[in-house]
């Protein structure tokens, strides 16, 4: 009797796919942060390093944050993590009620 082929898991595909999307975003975070860093130097005369490395971290970091948690929701509701806990809360919604 043949040996069937295993299930690919659905875990390791979305873990892949976000791993993905966020080394595309990481470069649109760095590109986030370096024009927030000439915008804030062209517009200031005398420019302190120290408020350079706060825009640029401010920025890199809230675009990484942002893009993560989209990122996350979108692979989850993609890969059925969403349905999986939808079905083991145990309460009754309005769906089960019709």
């Amino acid at each position: 009797m043949p040996i069937p082929d295993p299930v690919p898991s659905p875990r390791g595909s979305a873990w892949r796919r976000f791993r993905r999307i966020m080394r595309w975003m990481s470069l649109a975070a760095i590109l986030a942060a370096a024009l927030a860093v000439w915008f804030v130097a062209r517009g200031e005369p005398e420019i302190r390093i120290h408020m350079l490395i706060a825009t640029a971290l401010g920025a890199g970091l809230s675009v990484l944050l942002g893009a993560a948690l989209m990122t996350l929701a979108f692979v989850s509701s993609g890969s059925g993590h969403d349905e999986q806990a939808h079905h083991h809360s145990g309460e009754q919604t309005i769906e089960d009620d019709l």
